[in-house]
């Protein structure tokens, strides 16, 4: 090779590996922002409260809070401590008695008030109407998913790589900002829509544009064809997401009517305590007066000292027991006021319930199988397992979708536009003079299917499981429906054994009070057949308000409720996302923390 040669081939190879020194200068303010960019993530990394650190996971409860078990005395919480004094008298000891009811504010409830009150301010159907708007969210997160979106992508680059050719440019510059809408599509696939536009500049001394300008139009479509393929496989999550919904509907209805059966059972043992509580004070009155009458027998020397002494042991255990039906009272009325939850009439109040509405016993003869037939209709439960079935029905066809092999068809239509600037790229991509398509097809075969097809096994397997709990609901609610029956029938009869032996136990007092009178009977006899009286008067009471009771769980039974007016409720509304919750401020972990 020539001498003259050689400075031809090496002369261009010279002035082109001394370009990049060239260009050294330039990237001092890249390089700059690079380790800038390196220092302010060690820093955000290395700080104990760098700019990415999450506040809320600092907050920790001491460790003595959650392991260590603290022993507790009564002492401190007692006001006064009582000073010790002679044991007080029988009369002392009623009065004290009959002080805990003493100048109390008392307020009258009839059972319409304490349903509508449990509707409007029951906890536990505050806790259930949020979990349908919780449901509803997610069914509108499922629609969402085929909503269109807008993409923007956005990249700037500045190349600097040594080349063998001067037909290759050493040093470029690149922007691209591609703007679209992606919208998928129900059937499974997925349009985009994209602008993209470029410019581009080099060193090549060919270019004939520098800087260049691109825009295009580019419509793309995505469609599986076995796998993800259809509208019944796409919108499976949103048809169960729907049947989640109504069943969370439906057990919040249940739980409406578990509520309000609950109001009114507790309604009637309220009615029943109370109305036991005045059993025992007229037994108590007895007492007394059996009391005086042996007084007045013994100052007149017609009876012993004994006869004394056992009308005070009979007035002892009568007031005992009005100490005992007046806890039950306050402890039937707290459960009441719980459930009720009106406000002025919380657990710690002192106000006093008075029931007003009377209960109106009546015997009834009922159609079992009509009945049972209702039951099974109305009853939530059966309506929560049918959307259940429902449900998984949707999702064995979506596994069933899943086990087929995916096979997608691609399809992509471009106009493409160039120009020595954007006015010029978008004439060009106006007169349609360049178009290009492409077309493909792929697949994906899984050489073992298992996996999917264990899915199908689960889903079929869980439905033949819910069909079989159907069919042991069923019978359960079947034998529901038949023992309150047959509660209903013999809390009846109990009723009318219990008025009879009312009847009969006041003309035994009666005629043992006149065998006393007389001398023939003994204090003894008087109170015991006081007490049969009052068992009698007490197994009437309680009669009574099972035989309420009964009417109320046979009404449950049915998935109905008793009473004229039909109840009717709302969910919960959505909460408004533009108002900040307080529970996920700082403060409220602040407080959450002490």
């Amino acid at each position: 090779m020539s001498e003259s040669t050689k400075k031809r081939v090496t002369r261009p190879m010279k002035e082109r590996s001394t370009m990049p020194r060239t260009r050294s200068r330039h990237l001092t303010a890249p390089r700059a922002a690079l380790a800038a960019s390196l220092c302010l993530a060690l820093a955000a990394g290395g700080c104990s409260r760098g700019l990415f650190d999450d506040e809320h996971a600092l907050l920790r409860l001491p460790k003595e809070r959650l392991r260590d078990v603290e022993r507790r005395s009564l002492t401190p919480y007692i006001k006064q401590r009582q000073s010790e004094s002679p044991a007080p008298t029988l009369a002392q000891q009623h009065e004290a008695a009959s002080s805990r009811f003493a100048n109390v504010e008392s307020v009258e409830m009839d059972l319409e008030r304490c349903r509508q009150s449990a509707l409007t301010n029951n906890l536990d159907l505050r806790i259930a109407r949020i979990a349908p708007s919780i449901e509803s969210a997610r069914v509108s997160e499922e629609e969402a998913r085929f909503n269109a979106a807008f993409t923007l992508s956005a990249q700037t680059a500045d190349f600097n790589q040594p080349t063998a050719s001067t037909l290759v440019a050493a040093q470029s510059q690149t922007t691209r900002v591609t703007p679209g809408v992606r919208i998928p599509l129900r059937t499974g696939g997925t349009v985009s829509v994209d602008l993209p536009w470029n410019r581009n500049s080099d060193n090549n001394a060919f270019s004939t544009l520098n800087p260049s300008f691109a825009t295009d139009f580019q419509f793309s479509i995505s469609q599986p064809l076995l796998r993800n393929a259809g509208r019944r496989a796409n919108t499976a999550s949103l048809r169960i997401a729907a049947f989640d919904e109504q069943s969370a509907e439906a057990r919040t209805k249940l739980e409406v009517i578990r509520q309000l059966a609950a109001v009114d059972r507790s309604y009637w043992r309220l009615y029943s305590a109370r109305k036991q509580l005045e059993v025992r004070q007229q037994q108590y009155e007895l007492a007394m007066e059996q009391l005086a009458r042996a007084e007045r027998r013994v100052r007149a020397e017609l009876s012993t000292e004994i006869e004394v002494v056992r009308a005070q042991a009979g007035v002892a255990e009568r007031l005992e027991g009005i100490i005992l039906a007046q806890n039950d009272v306050l402890t039937q009325q707290r459960e009441l006021k719980r459930i009720i939850n009106e406000p002025g009439l919380t657990m710690s109040t002192t106000t006093v319930l008075v029931p007003s509405s009377e209960p109106d016993p009546v015997e009834y003869e009922f159609d079992r199988e009509k009945l049972i037939a209702e039951a099974l209709s109305n009853r939530m439960e059966m309506l929560d397992l049918e959307l259940q079935l429902a449900a998984d029905a949707a999702r064995i066809a979506f596994n069933r979708n899943q086990a087929l092999p995916l096979l997608s068809l691609d399809y992509t239509y471009r106009l493409n536009g160039l120009g020595g600037s954007t006015q010029d790229a978008m004439k060009q991509l106006r007169d349609d003079d360049f178009q290009d398509w492409a077309l493909g097809l792929s697949a994906e075969i899984p050489l073992d299917n298992e996996q999917a097809r264990s899915r199908i096994r689960q889903a079929v397997l869980l439905r033949q499981q819910r069909l079989a709990s159907k069919d042991a609901r069923a019978l359960s609610i079947t034998q529901e429906v038949l023992a309150s029956i047959d509660q209903l029938d013999a809390t009846w009869q109990r009723i009318l054994a219990a008025r009879q032996s009312v009847v009969l136990n006041t003309r035994s007092l009666q005629a043992e009070q006149r065998q006393f009178d007389v001398g023939n009977s003994t204090s003894t006899d008087v109170l015991d057949a006081a007490a049969r009286l009052a068992d009698a008067q007490l197994a009437e009471i309680r009669a009574i308000a099972d035989y309420q009771i009964a009417q109320v769980d046979l009404s449950f039974a049915t998935g109905t409720l008793l009473g004229a007016s039909k109840v009717s409720f709302e969910a919960e509304p959505q909460p408004d996302l533009d108002r900040p919750d307080p529970a996920e401020s700082v403060e409220g972990a602040q407080r959450a923390d002490r």
